[in-house]
């Protein structure tokens, strides 16, 4: 006999939590989390957990509330004897800082594994990582899902001509060329010299835009200025259409006011992390469907591999055969 399975969400993805529990055909857990005058968080679980599998959602975007408040539910859940703790992080907080890219700086993304592993995580489920090799910092199981089983339905519905994808930078150059792949299409690159964070100091473009509906490919969407500059420069070169594709909506600064003010036909965002406010130019899809998909295979012990793009890539390949 199977434990019974439990959902809990954090109070930083109730929106999307609700919409996960309900695809997967249950109600939320009841969980009681509060803070003292002094900002202190406090977890109670409001129902036995005993011999469950409990599920934890929560991403860990600002403030850091978010991750204090996921580590304080893993370990509740771990002294209330939960059979298994499965922490599902649609955004993984810190994933930029993956390695010493300079001198006496920290490995943030290394930093919050040894936490969630510490409080006592079994199995951690997330999306898009900044750095697929921060899987590598675990030393238990994570299952990595990809955005472009939400956004390539949504491209092919649009059926754009001459439809070439872009990267915004080099570093999402591999994520684009997959997604370049399964539509048999070219990509281009926008290569940009940073002087500071959220800064660019130049961008370039390699490749050929003209007369071509581009579709930017990004994981993180921060302050909107690298999106706004690479489609105002996109357009001079020729290109018909701008467009971009971003997983987790960060938008923290003048991002809001960026992407309004540029020439993107619009942002598409994934609702990872909650929007601070609608925008005309911003349109949300929800990844409930598929990590509700994916707790029922790890609940299952069943493969979650048709949740990611080689696997997409593989069938497409052999229908074009």
């Amino acid at each position: 006999m199977n434990p019974s399975i439990k959902i809990f969400s954090g109070t930083g993805t109730q929106s999307v939590s609700n919409k996960i529990a309900e695809r997967f055909g249950t109600a939320l857990g009841k969980i009681n989390i509060q803070k003292f005058s002094d900002g202190e968080i406090q977890t109670v679980y409001m129902e036995s957990i005993r011999g469950d599998y409990v599920f934890l959602i929560q991403s860990t975007n600002a403030p850091s509330d978010n991750l204090m408040e996921l580590l304080l539910m893993i370990d509740a859940a771990r002294r209330a004897s939960a059979y298994k703790i499965v922490v599902v992080m649609p955004y993984y907080g810190y994933a930029r800082q993956d390695r010493k890219d300079k001198p006496r700086v920290a490995i943030g993304s290394k930093l919050i594994a040894n936490l969630l592993v510490a409080a006592g995580a079994n199995r951690i489920i997330t999306m898009d990582l900044h750095a697929p090799q921060i899987q590598g910092y675990f030393d238990i199981p994570v299952d990595h899902l990809d955005s472009s089983a939400i956004f390539i339905p949504y491209i092919e519905k649009l059926k754009l001509k001459n439809l070439t994808f872009a990267a915004p930078d080099v570093g999402s150059t591999n994520r684009v060329r997959e997604i370049a792949s399964y539509f048999n299409t070219d990509m281009v690159i926008c290569d940009k010299h940073r002087k500071r964070a959220n800064e660019i100091a130049s961008m370039v473009v390699i490749g050929d835009v003209k007369d071509r509906s581009i579709v930017l490919i990004d994981d993180i969407c921060d302050t909107g200025g690298t999106l706004a500059k690479a489609a105002g420069l996109l357009m001079e070169k020729g290109a018909r259409s701008v467009r971009a594709l971003c997983t987790h909506p960060v938008l923290s600064g003048k991002a809001y006011e960026n992407i309004e003010n540029s020439v993107l036909d619009e942002l598409v965002v994934c609702d990872t992390i909650p929007l601070k406010r609608q925008s005309s130019k911003i349109k949300c899809l929800s990844v409930a469907d598929l990590f509700a998909i994916a707790i029922r295979n790890a609940y299952e012990n069943r493969s979650i591999t048709s949740l990611f793009i080689h696997s997409q890539l593989k069938a497409k390949r052999e229908e074009r055969q």
